[in-house]
């Protein structure tokens, strides 16, 4: 994320939030399937156990080890932002690490505890009778929304800080951790994003068995494949609308430079009409091009025309965020790409209504199948609004970035960034490339086995032709 930086911002703090963002936008594409997978993995077990289906207990094995490979990409993808998070912005750890700590030791509980169980689920599944192996398997949904609170509880801690005093030196006294963890903006943006990671990995997992149906697989295994997830997304597309509009208005009250740059709102007053994209000129406070609708804006902050919005012109230029351009076209592309989310809901409830029965015609498979890709772009769109939105500072209103980069010489973070460049691409396309095999595999070699003991001790299987000779010779 290339941002309109300031000539007095140190020369360091470039490669170290161009680094800092990579791995972040690297690092989100997993945590949906790391919070939601397990439920659907769960539910599919379920209906299995409960409608003796071994559809859903083939789908729900299937989908642990996807989890399990996923989780653990995850991991090493997260303990690399732990060490950038020390290493790149010592100024806020060495600061304020003993107040926004707490949740991270909080996640780190949460880590090791699902990969345990993460661990047993997958070993159970031959070698565990199946209620035993489901009720192993229930704690895993939970102890990642943990994680997912301990993480979401310190970004919102950064957004609306508290809990603490600040001393004669600067340094935080006072910290009450329940204030900390349980600080202003964590209902809105927990909740915002747990509906976001479900609507993700829903229309995500979906959309494979999407691709499935237009390949002509139309079984029973396909049907459930695509059933399950996108249900459970299309329940929750709408509860987003709620949640995101809540999550807007609270922005509007605390952070007004964020909502003026989400809204590209250039001057204050009522009646403020909502742009969608448009590009907004620093030099000028205009904005060029987009399309204007007037009112909405003021409308969306209070619910009335007469909503007074503040707007860039009031506040100081040094306050604003660092790319309003980009904060507010990613606004845009996440509240866009949920409309068009929820056409598709809309769609597909009304033909299942009527038929009880998934939409088959191929102008809803491919718009299905399209829609975790654009769920995982409103994903990276929103990370984009909250983090980019906060800018120019890393704890709001208290601690400016700038002044938390750390001192190494620019060249050696260019180093650094280059290097995890390369490695995250080489994790990436291993991980992309290991799903596949493991999907390949499941559809050639896997499938009697899965058929005819779903949990009962693998059959041996034959040696080729080649192997059985030297053995009996």
């Amino acid at each position: 994320m290339i941002s309109d930086l300031t000539l007095a911002a140190p020369a360091q703090l470039l490669p170290a939030r161009e680094q800092m963002a990579f791995t972040l936008m690297f690092h989100i594409v997993l945590v949906p399937m790391g919070v939601a997978l397990p439920a659907l993995m769960l539910i599919a077990n379920y209906k299995g156990l409960k409608n003796n289906d071994t559809a859903a207990l083939k789908l729900a094995r299937r989908w642990s080890h996807a989890a399990a490979l996923l989780f653990a990409v995850g991991a090493a993808s997260g303990t690399v932002l732990s060490f950038e998070m020390g290493l790149l912005w010592p100024g806020l750890t060495g600061r304020f690490g003993d107040v926004f700590g707490i949740p991270f030791a909080i996640e780190g509980i949460a880590f090791f505890l699902e990969a345990v169980f993460v661990a047993i689920y997958i070993y159970g599944w031959r070698r565990l009778r199946p209620g035993t192996h489901f009720w192993l398997g229930l704690p895993i949904p939970f102890i990642a929304l943990l994680g997912t609170v301990s993480i979401i509880s310190a970004n919102a801690w950064m957004n609306a800080p508290g809990g603490f005093t600040l001393g004669a030196d600067g340094r935080p006294e006072n910290v009450d951790p329940l204030s900390v963890i349980f600080n202003k903006a964590l209902p809105y943006e927990l909740s915002h994003f747990i509906v976001a990671a479900y609507m993700a990995a829903g229309f995500t997992v979906a959309s494979i068995y999407a691709v499935g149906w237009l390949r002509g697989r139309r079984d029973r295994y396909h049907r459930l494949g695509f059933l399950i997830p996108f249900t459970i997304a299309a329940v929750l597309t709408p509860v987003q609308f709620a949640v995101g509009d809540t999550a807007a208005r609270a922005v509007f009250q605390d952070q007004p430079a964020k909502f003026a740059a989400m809204e590209v709102v250039t001057q204050s007053g009522v009646d403020q009409p909502e742009i969608l994209f448009g590009r907004y000129d620093s030099a000028t406070n205009t904005v060029h091009g987009g399309i204007s609708i007037p009112g909405l804006d003021s409308y969306l902050a209070g619910g009335t025309k007469e909503t007074d919005v503040q707007g860039l012109a009031d506040i100081p230029v040094q306050n604003h965020p660092s790319n309003v351009t980009i904060v507010h076209w990613a606004f845009d592309v996440m509240v866009g790409i949920a409309s068009l989310l929820l056409l598709l809901v809309i769609w597909f409830a009304i033909a299942y209504w009527r038929r009880r029965e998934v939409p088959s015609g191929r102008l809803f498979l491919l718009a299905a199948a399209a829609a975790g890709f654009l769920t995982y772009v409103a994903v990276e769109a929103g990370w984009i609004v909250t983090e980019v939105g906060r800018q120019p500072w890393i704890v709001y209103n208290v601690l400016r970035t700038s002044d938390a980069v750390t001192s190494t010489a620019t060249g050696g973070l260019w180093v650094t960034f280059t290097v995890v460049l390369l490695l995250y691409l080489l994790l990436g396309t291993g991980t992309v490339l290991v799903l596949r095999a493991m999907s390949r595999r499941w559809r050639r070699l896997d499938e009697p086995l899965d058929e005819t003991a779903p949990y009962g001790p693998r059959p041996a299987m034959s040696p080729p032709p080649a192997a059985a000779e030297e053995i009996t010779s």
